[in-house]
């Protein structure tokens, strides 16, 4: 299986870019959109001058829980930026859902309450509401987070979007929103006990 056939059986279609998408990133924009890999790993990102976006992280199911996810995220915060990764809310029928926030909890990350996000996606044209995640050496604020996130959203996940995929994806105004009082759970604290 090469990578992207890893990625595309590990996360839900409407979450995937297309491979065209992706390599079309890391050809043209290869100074920021970067794949790691290895047998057991794939790990593609965004790396900004003061942020890292992380796109995807897939392991292998036999080498999970055995730390190659913690060295994944020390090698990203050894460049001392704030990490910023979208995450769906917990599914209780899909227990990876819950073991994802879970295992970014144990890293440290901490849920942007005060961010929306909810894009439309082309692959299956339905709305999907995604929370985000960060980690911040800084302690940047939620407000600096979602300007990060804005500027992610247009360089990488828009990128050539009509040339790919025959149609553009929202405008970030649309699908990105920051409200400090947005009615929204903590994701990481309502986990408890459930795993």
């Amino acid at each position: 299986m090469n990578w992207y056939e890893k990625l595309s059986k590990y996360f839900p279609i409407e979450e995937m870019k297309s491979k065209k998408h992706m390599e079309m990133l890391l050809a043209e924009k290869g100074d920021v959109y970067i794949k790691d890999e290895s047998d057991e790993h794939v790990m593609m990102y965004a790396e900004f001058d003061n942020f890292i976006f992380i796109d995807y992280v897939w392991v292998s199911a036999n080498t999970r829980g055995k730390g190659t996810g913690h060295k994944l995220m020390e090698k990203l915060k050894q460049k001392g930026k704030p990490i910023i990764l979208e995450v769906e809310p917990v599914d209780y029928d899909d227990t990876d859902t819950a073991k994802r926030l879970h295992f970014y909890k144990r890293e440290g990350f901490t849920h942007a309450q005060s961010i929306g996000y909810n894009r439309r996606s082309l692959a299956t044209n339905e709305e999907t509401s995604m929370e985000i995640l960060y980690w911040s050496p800084q302690n940047e604020s939620e407000e600096e987070i979602y300007e990060k996130m804005k500027k992610m959203y247009e360089d990488i996940h828009t990128y050539k979007d009509e040339e790919i995929y025959g149609q553009a994806y929202q405008p970030v105004e649309e699908v990105l929103s920051y409200d400090e009082d947005r009615e929204s759970d903590n994701i990481l604290e309502t986990l408890q006990g459930k795993a």
